[in-house]
């Protein structure tokens, strides 16, 4: 398990790229992440959205883009 992984935000996404970003990071699906951040803003009565755009500020840009199953390499 020497795998060097980074918690990064995704190119591949709808507002900020934060939940993408935890989906690839955690292989996760994306929809269910997206799904996960939007019951956690609802019943923790916003309070999620806070964590979010903390995390957006905070994450930095992915250095390459992805396709949606992991990170696609730069072209050479």
């Amino acid at each position: 398990m020497s795998e060097n992984r980074k918690l990064t935000r995704s190119h591949n996404s709808m507002l900020g790229g934060v939940c993408a970003g935890v989906a690839e990071y955690t292989g996760a699906d994306t929809n269910l992440i997206r799904l996960i951040v939007v019951a956690a803003t609802i019943f923790g009565l916003g309070s999620m959205i806070l964590v979010y755009v903390v995390a957006w500020v905070i994450l930095p840009l992915a250095d390459y883009p992805t396709n949606g199953s992991g990170p696609v390499p730069p072209s050479t």
